[in-house]
């Protein structure tokens, strides 16, 4: 809980920078329309990402019934923010909400974001991030992540079972830039019971085609799979 001293001095530096304003006869504070016009500048900046990632969620949502979402980095504490995303058909599903923020190390849309990055990067991330279990399945051995990131990289997806909640299965792929790197990233999300293995391939081609179609849009030419991030495509 912040101090009345600390709020006060928040309250402050919003005033300042014209974010916030006190009416001088009830002395109540609030917001000022700056605050939303920074958050419409933030929103029309992802505009073009949320507009291809919108199309090919869609078709995912129709061909498998199941919790499609789409991530971004949050750079501030190395987890993954979930931004867009279309609800299962299904009365027993996995649940997401907008804004929600997971760790990058349990789920397979952080694992996606991750194995598109430079190694630099991903060194400098891991050495900055907790690998705490929060699931039965949870990775927490850097060396092990790596592994897994290589051979995500390789096939052009990532996978969790029961790594960030248990009785839950998903499956991810990249959106990706002219340049190769991860800007976004598309998943699938399964109660474990309702996953059929026999479809596991169909999932795997109507995840990976998504993906590079959505990357195609942004200016990334070729496939997902084996693709070097940071050079141009």
């Amino acid at each position: 809980m912040t101090s009345k001293t600390t709020a006060h001095r928040l309250l402050n530096t919003l005033i300042d920078l014209g974010y916030a304003v006190q009416d001088p006869e009830t002395e109540k504070y609030s917001l000022t329309l700056k605050l939303f016009s920074l958050a419409a500048r933030s929103l029309s900046g992802r505009s073009d990402l949320l507009k291809v990632a919108d199309r090919v969620m869609g078709k995912l949502s129709r061909a498998t019934g199941e919790s499609i979402n789409l991530g971004v980095f949050d750079d501030r504490e190395q987890k993954v923010t979930y931004i867009h995303k279309y609800d299962s058909f299904y009365s027993l599903s996995m649940q997401s909400t907008l804004g929600l923020r997971n760790p990058l190390h349990s789920t397979s849309l952080g694992k996606a974001l991750l194995a598109w990055r430079d190694d630099a990067e991903v060194s400098e991330r891991l050495a900055s991030m907790d690998l705490i279990q929060v699931a039965p399945r949870t990775i927490t051995d850097p060396d092990v992540l790596r592994e897994q990131l290589k051979a995500t990289r390789l096939r052009g997806y990532s996978e969790e079972i029961e790594e960030s909640e248990a009785g839950v299965r998903c499956m991810a792929t990249p959106i990706l830039d002219h340049m190769g790197k991860s800007v976004a990233a598309i998943s699938i999300g399964f109660p474990l019971f309702r996953f059929d293995e026999a479809k596991k391939a169909e999932y795997i081609a109507l995840l990976k085609a998504a993906g590079e179609e959505a990357s195609a849009a942004l200016g990334h030419e070729g496939g997902i799979a084996g693709a070097t991030p940071g050079q141009p495509s």
